[in-house]
């Protein structure tokens, strides 16, 4: 066996490890919650030693992290984000109107593939480790949604008394872990009528001259 083959080898059997391992923790954190979860019920589930997990992933916070990671990207379309169908539409679409269905869309994609660990992320935010995920989160979003405010107000531009950065926030108001949990999760929305609502809501918020205070 040559070195190259057997480093290539070692490289695909630690990858099919980490793999189960993500596996059971995704299983575990689904059924019982992280903060029941053990490193040990994870290695147990996953048939590898707790130090196996530690190698492989990290700890439980770190589990957690890399479970949602690839929850979000999928193991069928491991695309960054702005490589996306949707994301590629958003930037291409020649109306405000049609950037934001774009974007709910994608937010569609995204939350459809994460809802479930999403609802233990927002079930559990009292915990440090979960509560440190869910910031790391909300920051990513901060940025993502800064981002295509800026986009909208510079290609098709926005109310006069709407400023880029209240925009932004309105964006990451509406597309809030929380509410999707709560619509689609909670009060069984469909799908369809949530990418929608997000669609409506958006452009409603982005493009409508809100009343002046008296």
């Amino acid at each position: 066996m040559n070195r190259s083959y057997a480093s290539s080898l070692r490289a695909e059997q630690a990858q099919l490890t980490r793999r189960r391992i993500l596996d059971a923790a995704e299983e575990l954190f689904l059924v019982s919650g992280y903060s029941v979860t053990t490193i040990e019920a994870i290695a147990r589930t996953a048939q590898v030693s707790v130090q196996t997990v530690y190698n492989a992933v990290g700890n439980k916070r770190a589990t957690l992290s890399a479970v949602y990671d690839r929850t979000l990207a999928g193991d069928d379309e491991p695309l960054p984000i702005a490589e996306r169908p949707h994301f590629k539409a958003m930037l291409a679409a020649r109306s405000a109107r049609g950037c934001l269905a774009r974007y709910a869309a994608l937010g569609r994609e995204l939350s459809e593939r994460a809802l479930p660990l999403l609802a233990v992320i927002v079930g559990e935010a009292a915990n440090p480790d979960v509560r440190a995920l869910a910031d790391t989160i909300e920051t990513q979003r901060a940025a993502g949604t800064t981002s295509v405010a800026r986009h909208i107000a510079a290609k098709f531009g926005l109310p006069d008394d709407l400023t880029v950065e209240a925009a932004a926030d309105i964006l990451w108001t509406l597309t809030a872990p929380d509410i999707t949990v709560r619509l689609v999760g909670q009060r069984h929305w469909s799908w369809d009528d949530y990418e929608q609502w997000l669609a409506e809501a958006m452009t409603h918020s982005l493009t409508r001259r809100r009343a002046r205070r008296p």
